[in-house]
């Protein structure tokens, strides 16, 4: 009996360290933040985002963020938003595959650099990491990808490490292996 639940536990021990990490949290702008005069899409460069992934604009008063259509995006037309927020500190999860356009709402901004345009493919079986490249999907014309807006304080980007549900489960193991 103890050397069936060994293997068990071992066999869930394996299986964690396959299970992909959970999304990757982006800082836009990182330490500038979403402010004018930024070239946003050098930041996107170089970053996958995936679904599941969040957004998180860190921003000083005087901003929003709006989440826009496509042409509303090209043209910097404010007023049309989907969703916006102007809390200072918003957070957008990405749910959806598609091209997701952001612009600040402040009339000038958008001209001024204040715009971004972030193309999230499906959710990766793989760990998302910031360095990788980018993915491109097209959203059917007519269609707008959905988000939620939700305030947060942290500014950095992250991911829960595999590492970590590993430990839990070995911790989690030897408790049951000592007990029998």
């Amino acid at each position: 009996m103890a050397s069936f639940n060994a293997g068990t536990v071992c066999a869930l021990l394996v299986l964690c360290m396959v299970v992909p990490s959970l999304a990757t949290d982006y800082t836009v702008g990182d330490s500038t933040g979403w402010t004018t005069g930024v070239d946003y899409s050098t930041w996107t460069s170089g970053k996958t985002f995936a679904v599941g992934d969040s957004l998180k604009f860190n921003y000083g008063s005087g901003h929003t963020v709006d989440e826009v259509s496509g042409s509303d995006y090209s043209s910097c037309t404010v007023g049309n938003s989907i969703s916006t927020d102007s809390s200072g500190a918003t957070t957008i999860q990405l749910k959806t595959a598609g091209t997701h356009y952001y612009i600040c709402g402040i009339v000038g901004h958008c001209g001024s650099g204040m715009k971004l345009s972030v193309s999230v493919g499906k959710a990766s079986t793989t760990t998302p990491t910031p360095s990788g490249g980018n993915t491109t999907v097209t959203t059917p014309a007519g269609t707008t990808p959905a988000t939620t807006t939700t305030t947060t304080g942290s500014s950095s980007a992250t991911a829960l490490s595999p590492i970590v549900a590993v430990m839990i489960i070995t911790w989690s193991a030897l408790s049951v292996l000592f007990l029998l």
